[in-house]
């Protein structure tokens, strides 16, 4: 078995490789090139072409052709590839186990269709950047493809509830009198679409990605939860149309929850987390970025969780040094913290979390006024990138590794100098320097 990175194989090598990895070519690879190569490679298991975006569907159809046992393919990014070479896999069955055809921006519906159709053995689906993907073909994956375990649906702009199964008690009301009401009057071909009823639940899906799916409202994450009960991971960033009802129907998931996305879902309120909180007791990773409405009592309740460990905070401007204190009191556990842009932290506070956190590997305080006003910060943080503006460079404060222990040195030794100074009645001015002289 070879296993083939970044070039493509020589003659002697084809009958022998299993594994074709075309991620990051040293140099450029025509689509002529890889569709000679792969007519020739019988044996194929695992194919991926993100790093050749040329390749047409002619190289695709020749590598149905061949590679009867492919069980792996990634087509993310390869633009010139459309329905026709997608289609010509599926003709041909080929065992496939995990499929990712992010930014292939040509597919259509018919495509994803026949994926779910006929690739039965499929637990993994990647369908991210699909402008012309629409509810149908997602309906069918529901309701075809039962072995999935990751399903990845993110900056699908087409994408509404009828995507989604649809929630046990969303059914019509009846009406006591016998008079059935008067149905709703469809204003395009897909709100006329059925709702979605499922006769068997996902219970293999564990991993969900529906980031930016702006249509999505808090039925669509009803039906989800109620018929695939055990997602470990939901991200659901973006998503602004969601509510307190869409967190309390996540709240069903209980100790099945481990990651939670929900940046710049700005309508949630401290209710829906603090509710979170008590019923998934098992979260590990949250992200509450932008969600504006937010207040140290969700913080609180997050710092309660005994198994986080990486936290968002990122824009929740409502936070105060409270919400640091119960950080620092209860959440000992965390790995990785973003307070970017929490205007109203003092960096008393931002020092204790930082005693207090000992198994702290990343933590993010940019835009945080008393972190870039304090001289001798700065030193510690990592380097902006290379492409953001002066202002992004002055409040970027971001520190990793052993940054995090250096950091907190230098404050503890600011804060022996602060109590010396004020031991000797004397003027206290802040060093830059490792330095303990007072003056």
């Amino acid at each position: 078995m070879i296993r083939i990175t970044d070039r493509l194989p020589v003659e002697v090598e084809y009958r022998s490789i299993r594994h074709l990895i075309l991620q990051s070519p040293s140099e450029k690879i025509s689509d002529d090139q890889l569709a000679h190569v792969l007519a020739s490679c019988p044996h194929l298991e695992t194919v991926i072409l993100s790093g050749v975006p040329d390749t047409t569907d002619r190289t695709i159809v020749l590598l149905a052709e061949n590679a009867v046992n492919l069980q792996g393919l990634n087509l993310s990014g390869c633009t010139q590839v459309t329905d026709v070479g997608v289609l010509d896999v599926t003709n041909k069955s080929p065992p496939l186990q995990w499929l990712q055809l992010n930014g292939v921006v040509g597919l259509t519906d018919p495509s994803i269709s026949a994926i779910a159709k006929t690739c039965s053995r499929l637990t993994e689906l990647e369908l991210c950047d699909l402008p012309l993907l629409t509810p149908v073909s997602v309906r069918d994956i529901w309701s075809f493809s039962r072995k999935l375990r990751t399903l990845r649906l993110a900056h699908c702009p087409l994408l509404t509830d009828k995507a989604f199964p649809s929630p046990l008690t969303s059914l019509p009301p009846v009406d006591p009198d016998g008079e059935k009401p008067l149905p709703h009057r469809p204003i395009t071909w897909l709100e006329g679409l059925p709702p979605l009823i499922l006769h068997h639940s996902a219970d293999n899906l564990r991993h969900l990605d529906l980031t930016a799916c702006k249509n999505l409202t808090d039925d669509g994450i009803e039906g989800i939860v109620s018929h695939a009960p055990r997602i470990q991971t939901l991200i659901v960033a973006g998503c602004s149309e969601l509510t307190d009802r869409a967190i309390e129907s996540v709240c069903k998931l209980g100790d099945h929850l481990d990651t939670l996305i929900l940046a710049h879902v700005a309508n949630i309120t401290d209710r829906s987390i603090v509710r979170l909180a008590r019923s998934c007791a098992n979260i590990r990773c949250i992200d509450v970025a932008f969600c504006r409405h937010l207040t140290d009592l969700s913080v609180i309740e997050l710092a309660s969780l005994n198994s986080l460990r990486r936290l968002s905070l990122m824009r929740v401007h409502k936070l105060t040094d409270n919400a640091v204190f119960a950080l620092a009191e209860h959440a000992t556990g965390l790995e990785r913290l973003h307070l970017s842009y929490c205007d109203c932290l003092s960096l008393d506070a931002l020092h204790l979390l930082l005693k207090r956190l000992e198994n702290l590997q990343h933590f993010v305080a940019t835009g945080v006024r008393s972190f870039i006003k304090r001289k001798g910060i700065k030193r510690f943080s990592e380097v902006p990138p290379p492409n953001s503006d002066p202002n992004q460079q002055a409040a970027f404060r971001v520190f990793a590794g052993e940054n995090i222990e250096r950091l907190r040195r230098f404050l503890d030794k600011e804060e022996k100098r602060k109590r010396e100074a004020e031991a000797r009645s004397i003027p206290f001015i802040p060093r830059s320097d490792d330095s303990l002289d007072l003056y």
